[in-house]
């Protein structure tokens, strides 16, 4: 079973930048969609940015402009780079990772989740 590895989270102020990475604990075969997710606390997870593995990028209204989604093509990891940070941008992150297996199989892996905690 591949784990998801997160990691960048943690407490920054108003208007700070934040990157958040996530990498898998072993190569994947074959991946053609990367995402990263936030839940606040009483809120639905919802989607903050994805990406595919040709390179088309999605994001919330929300985060529109102030976030940056990349693959790390070397690690099969996924990254979002977040500026301006808001106090409503806190929550707990998540990484997405959708793709096939060497046997043909579909997988849909999740992290575990980064805090990340925007606070004066």
């Amino acid at each position: 079973q591949v784990q998801l590895v997160e990691s960048g989270g943690g407490l920054v102020q108003p208007g700070d930048s934040l990157r958040l990475s996530c990498a898998p604990s072993r190569r994947i075969f074959s991946y053609n969609y990367m995402g990263w997710y936030r839940q606040a606390p009483g809120k639905e997870r919802e989607l903050v940015a994805s990406t595919t593995n040709t390179d088309t990028t999605n994001y919330a209204d929300s985060v529109q402009g102030r976030a940056t989604i990349s693959r790390d093509t070397a690690k099969d990891g996924v990254s979002l780079q977040m500026r301006n940070l808001r106090p409503e941008d806190t929550a707990v992150y998540y990484c997405n990772i959708r793709g096939w297996t060497v046997t043909g199989n579909k997988f849909d892996y999740w992290g575990q989740g980064t805090q990340v905690t925007v606070s004066a």
